[in-house]
């Protein structure tokens, strides 16, 4: 049973060891044949075990190039990417991706068995499997919703199965794209209370991507502010502010002002 203890679990889930990331003078160019367009410039940054870092920028910033590289979807030009040291981001089967679109899960089967695809992948036998995927469906609050199908969910409750999904096979690392910038505004700011909750749980590293200044300050230990064409990284500001975050405080705003200023 999970504990909570003003509003945030008590003690964390049994988890691996989350793992520290490095970018270290990384460029990305794409390339076809008309041109070569340079997306990403130097960009130098490190995660922590267990920290939540925001990437936000404009558009065209290379904040999805950078996240595809680290999910292993890209390969970079230059520079270099570790995982835990490991040179070429070390094994890419350790990290779990979310994205913003709701049609990441697989239509076919239910939410159950959804969250249960990467366990099945590893050969995890169908009770572990089942005890695995309901654990994090309660965690995300959609046990009861276990059997349904991903077009009877709403979209917040999509999201909150991509989630589990990733969760579930326990990955060091969980990489998230603008998971929740389709949603409406309160059924956001419940998705960031609910992440907020399974960061606390399980202590992963975590690469966010957004858009919305707010949503950074109020899950970010740290904010990396990147500046576009190329990419490059403008600043990194640390959010020294406890969990739950009050978005109407003086310190919280500061800090938007902070991100904002960077942004301008």
């Amino acid at each position: 049973m999970y504990r909570f203890v003003n509003g945030l679990l008590e003690h964390p889930l049994e988890t691996d060891l989350a793992e520290r990331i490095e970018l270290k003078n990384v460029f990305f160019t794409y390339r076809s044949k008309e041109r070569d367009v340079l997306a990403v410039q130097d960009v130098s940054f490190t995660v922590d075990p267990g920290e939540f870092v925001c990437l936000v920028g404009p558009s065209g910033c290379g904040k999805t190039t950078i996240l595809n590289m680290l999910a292993g979807f890209l390969q970079h030009t230059a520079g270099e990417i570790l995982v835990n040291g490991a040179a070429g981001g070390g094994n890419k089967s350790d990290r779990g991706v979310v994205f913003q679109d709701f049609s990441q899960l697989f239509p076919w089967r239910t939410v159950r068995a959804n969250v249960e695809f990467g366990l099945e992948m590893r050969g995890v036998d169908s009770k572990q499997r089942h005890d695995k995927a309901m654990e994090f469906l309660r965690m995300v609050k959609l046990d009861t919703f276990a059997e349904s199908f991903p077009h009877q969910l709403s979209g917040g409750m999509q999201q909150r199965a991509a989630i589990a999904r990733s969760l579930a096979y326990n990955p060091a690392v969980l990489l998230m794209d603008e998971p929740f910038a389709a949603l409406d505004a309160m059924t956001r700011d419940e998705m960031q209370k609910m992440l907020t909750d399974v960061w606390s749980a399980t202590k992963k590293s975590v690469v966010y991507i957004t858009h919305n200044v707010s949503e950074a300050v109020y899950l970010g230990d740290r904010v990396v502010v990147l500046k576009a064409h190329p990419g490059s990284v403008k600043t990194i500001i640390g959010i020294d502010l406890p969990r739950y975050r009050d978005p109407l405080s003086p310190e919280f705003v500061d800090y938007q002002k902070q991100i904002l200023q960077a942004l301008a």
